[in-house]
């Protein structure tokens, strides 16, 4: 265990990267569908943050250490989405070399890199106007308001999977009280039921709890588990 985090929140973390490298490599480069991006990064987010915890083993609280394990692994998966993202862009902002399908035009006469990016977006219906209106007049005030656009949108993405491991933590710390609640009950019902009423049940549970055992925990958790 660690000063701040538990052990299991730093392998949360690593595999929350591991988790950010796949989805990049697969949405920004192999299939290129960057809202499919947006979406899968609070759910990582969510998944991380719940997974942190159950590999710490924090079933017993406290919660602040829940929160914490859930939100450091959630935030080092962000900063991981968000690293991939910018340098994705970077490589594409910096090997445009101005070429073109045939069918928009011929190539853009420019040289490579930022030059060529901005070419891009003047040849754009209405790009100049557009460009003109943001305060954007040339290479230089392109390429500053490009990448402070770029910074904004990875702060976002970190943000939104941060949000989401924090759910994650949250939803652990529900269902986990839940379970130590149902644990604690069936341990007092085991001390008061007569020997019949585990007829049949060779694990101890009396047989008219075992309909509802799995879904105690999910109504515990919903009508606030986190008071235990």
């Amino acid at each position: 265990m660690t000063r701040l985090v538990d052990r299991g929140a730093l392998v949360g973390a690593g595999v929350g990267v591991g988790m950010a490298l796949v989805i990049g490599v697969s949405f920004l480069l192999v299939i290129p569908v960057e809202p499919i991006y947006w979406l899968l990064a609070p759910l990582a987010g969510l998944l991380i943050g719940y997974y942190a915890n159950g590999r710490s083993e924090r079933r017993s609280g406290p919660w602040p250490r829940i929160l914490v394990n859930g939100v450091f692994a959630g935030a080092v998966t962000g900063l991981a989405l968000a690293a991939l993202l910018l340098g994705v862009k970077a490589l594409f902002f910096a090997a445009d070399n101005g070429y073109r399908d045939g069918s928009l035009g011929a190539p853009l006469s420019c040289r490579p890199g930022a030059e060529c990016v901005y070419a891009r977006y003047l040849a754009q219906d209405g790009g100049p106007a557009r460009l003109e209106s943001a305060g954007i007049t040339d290479v230089a005030t392109f390429s500053a308001f490009y990448w402070s656009q770029q910074l904004a949108t990875a702060g976002t993405l970190l943000m939104v999977s941060t949000v989401g491991s924090l759910v994650g933590a949250v939803l652990y710390w529900c269902y986990a009280g839940a379970r130590r609640r149902d644990g604690l009950a069936r341990g007092s019902r085991r001390a008061i039921h007569a020997p019949d009423d585990y007829a049949g049940d060779l694990r101890g549970t009396p047989v008219h709890d075992r309909a509802t055992r799995g879904i105690h925990p999910v109504i515990v958790c919903i009508g606030g588990a986190g008071h235990g």
